[in-house]
């Protein structure tokens, strides 16, 4: 397989097993991402979460630490409500969620994909990547990391300093 300079292998966007991925849609310029074909939902990081109408449709409204051990930066987000599910974590614990629909930004792609909101601070990343948003877009090299590379981290002016990780 051939890797072009865009990162594409043919049709589909080569990524590694963790990403900085973009939803432009939700007013996130970046969040470091857990690409998982294990999963099958996509899920986001929330702490609060409130529903609201808005012209008769259902929305939610919710807020998330963008950024991995740090709960000072918070963005709010406002979305449609997709459906609800019941979804079930890696524990085998079962949760009923809301579910929205928004673009996704990998390098130059984007393309829509359903993800489910949920309090995500006992977990390492932010956002799950699962395999429904996946399909007939993406290859996942699971030996690899930051295939998209690195320059989304940078969005919330932050700089990695030698020795330390983003």
């Amino acid at each position: 397989m051939k890797v072009d300079r865009e990162g594409r292998i043919g049709q589909k966007c080569l990524v590694g097993w963790k990403e900085w991925v973009a939803l432009p849609g939700l007013g996130i310029p970046a969040i470091k991402a857990k690409v998982d074909t294990g999963a099958r939902t996509s899920a986001l990081h929330t702490f609060r979460l409130e529903t609201v109408r808005v012209h008769g449709r259902e929305r939610v409204r919710f807020w998330i630490h963008p950024l991995q051990r740090n709960r000072t930066r918070a963005i709010v987000c406002e979305a449609d409500v997709v459906d609800q599910r019941m979804v079930s974590d890696s524990s085998g614990n079962r949760e009923m969620r809301y579910v929205i629909q928004t673009p996704l930004r990998v390098r130059a792609d984007a393309w829509d994909v359903e993800i489910t909101l949920t309090n995500r601070d006992k977990m390492l990343f932010r956002m799950l990547l699962g395999r429904t948003a996946l399909v007939d877009r993406v290859i996942v090299d699971p030996q690899a990391a930051y295939l998209a590379g690195r320059t989304l981290a940078s969005a919330y002016g932050k700089r990695k300093k030698k020795g330390r990780r983003i």
